[in-house]
C-alpha cells in the first residue's frame, strides 16, 4: 500500500554518497526532502541535482535536509556527482542513496509499473521531524521540478504547524494568510492575531502573516 499524507515513513538503511545512512537517526529533528531519480546521468535529474546544492541556505534557513536517490551504485553516483558539479557549478553538499536492491524504492511507493516496471518514478517526498509524511509530487520524467514551490510548501506547512493557519491560492511569504476554520473563539482569535483579520465570509477570515 502507497504512502499517505500524515503517515510514518518506514525507516531504512542504505548505502549512500556520503556513507551508510540510517534515516530515521540521519534527519534527526529535522525536515526533510527525499527526492528520487530514475536513473545516474540522466539529463533532467543532472540539472535538479545542481539546483537543489545551491539551495542549501535555504533549506538550512528551514531546518531542513535534502537526500536524493537513484537505483545506481555508489560509483556510479560518484562519477554522476563529477558531471553535476562541473555542469551545474555547485558542489554537492547532500548524499544520493543508492538503491540497487529497490530497498527504498519499494518501501515508498516509487515504482509505478505502467510507467516502467523496474525504475523509479520522479517523486518528491517532504517529511517533518516527526517522521511524518507532509507531502507528495510525483513529476514525469521529461518536467524538471520546481524546487521553489517545494520551498513555499515548506513555508506554509511550518506556518500551519507554528500559528494554526493556512495559506491560500498562489501564496508567498509575506502573504496574508487564512485563519483555520476550527478557530472560532474570539477572545482566542483576539490573542492569537494581533495584527488583526478581516472576516470576507465567515468561514473566510485573512490575516497578516504571523510570522513577520
Amino acid at each position: 500500500m502507497s504512502l499517505q499524507l500524515g503517515d510514518q515513513v518506514p525507516d531504512f538503511q542504505q548505502s549512500s554518497t556520503q556513507g551508510d545512512i540510517s534515516f530515521y537517526d540521519w534527519a534527526g529533528d529535522s525536515w526533510v526532502i527525499l527526492f528520487s531519480h530514475p536513473a545516474d546521468y540522466t539529463p533532467v535529474c543532472t540539472t535538479e541535482l545542481g539546483a537543489v546544492a545551491k539551495l542549501k541556505s535555504e533549506f538550512d534557513k528551514r531546518n531542513v535536509k535534502t537526500i536524493a536517490l537513484s537505483v545506481d551504485d555508489v560509483e556510479s553516483h560518484m562519477g554522476w556527482t563529477k558531471d553535476i558539479e562541473e555542469t551545474q557549478g555547485a558542489t554537492l553538499n547532500y548524499p544520493i542513496l543508492a538503491d540497487g536492491d529497490r530497498k527504498v524504492s519499494d518501501l515508498y511507493g516509487m515504482i509505478h509499473p505502467n510507467a516502467n516496471n523496474t525504475l523509479t518514478v520522479r517523486s518528491v517526498f517532504i517529511i517533518d521531524p516527526q517522521k511524518k509524511l507532509r507531502l507528495t509530487i510525483t513529476y514525469p520524467a521529461s518536467t524538471g521540478r520546481n524546487f521553489d514551490e517545494i520551498l513555499r510548501v515548506i513555508d506554509s506547512l511550518q506556518l500551519t504547524d507554528g500559528y494554526q493557519v493556512a495559506t491560500p491560492v498562489n501564496w508567498q511569504d509575506g502573504d496574508d494568510c487564512v485563519i483555520v476554520p476550527s478557530l472560532k473563539d474570539p477572545e482566542v482569535l483576539k490573542e492569537k492575531f494581533p495584527k488583526g483579520y478581516k472576516e470576507v465570509k465567515p468561514y473566510l477570515r485573512m490575516t497578516p502573516q504571523p510570522n513577520k
